[in-house]
């Protein structure tokens, strides 16, 4: 058995060659696989406002949303668009710059979505 300078596993007599980027054995290599969550029929938005670690830079979270990259890319640029402000979208929700809870709710209710907070 080989292993690289990062102490990363190459080949493995129990599995044969293992994927440099994702560690698995290459047949059954995660890397090419999109491990997204599937829209379900029901979906609850939350919505809190943050303030810590962002300099006093007040943010919009819309939480609670599946974990789909492309659904949440598009959301975010939609919502973005609708608010007229910045922001990005991460692992489990999108974030805005600045308030704006009163604008989020009937867009999001628009959509017959669940929205808390």
């Amino acid at each position: 058995m080989r292993s690289r300078r990062d102490g990363a596993i190459v080949y493995s007599t129990a599995t044969g060659r293992v994927c440099a980027r994702c560690g698995w054995p290459e047949r059954g290599c995660r890397c090419a696989a999109r491990l997204e969550a599937p829209l379900p029929e029901r979906i609850v938005a939350r919505l809190r406002l943050e303030r810590a670690g962002r300099g006093g830079k007040t943010v919009t979270v819309v939480d609670g949303l599946p974990q789909n990259g492309p659904f949440l890319s598009a959301l975010a640029t939609e919502l973005k668009r609708a608010c007229g402000t910045g922001g990005t979208a991460h692992a489990s929700g999108v974030e805005l710059q600045g308030d704006h809870r009163a604008t989020l709710r009937p867009l999001l209710a628009a959509k017959g979505w669940t929205v808390k907070g």
